[in-house]
């Protein structure tokens, strides 16, 4: 993969990690539990569980990409299939923004949010362009 892609799987990679790490605290911070009902435990538990593989997703999705795209043992193939997944994932994110926008309270956070998870995609998807139309190998 070229400089330019490496760098863009990079700052991509590094907000999604940073949006796992972050994500872990989401709960507390925005007390997620304040607006269950106290004796809907499996509820509480489900969230919680639904929270920490969705944290800790981005933040091994994001690890992964890295290590890819610098490790010398990586084919062409491994690295476009996690780019196309983490694209994906991505992708679907800036739908849901569009579709059931988070931070509709303020423009600028709901707007802002949408942006950061467009550049972040296309952190992603521009270098699986690279990569597929690209003839030779990495």
């Amino acid at each position: 993969m070229n400089l330019p892609g490496r760098i863009l799987v990079v700052f991509g990679s590094s907000i999604s990690i940073g949006f796992g790490v972050w994500h872990f605290f989401v709960p507390n911070a925005w007390k997620w539990y304040s607006y269950i009902d106290g004796t809907a435990t499996e509820l509480v538990v489900a969230v919680r569980a639904n929270n920490a593989f969705f944290s800790l997703s981005l933040v091994l999705f994001g690890i992964v990409n890295i290590l890819l795209i610098h490790g010398g043992r990586s084919n062409k193939n491994s690295i476009i299939i996690m780019l196309a997944a983490t694209s994906i994932l991505w992708l679907t994110r800036v739908i849901f923004q569009l579709i059931y926008p988070q931070g509709s309270i303020n423009a600028v956070l709901q707007y802002g949010m949408l942006l950061v998870f467009i550049v972040v995609d296309l952190c992603y998807m521009i270098p699986l362009w690279i990569m597929v139309s690209q003839k030779n190998s990495v």
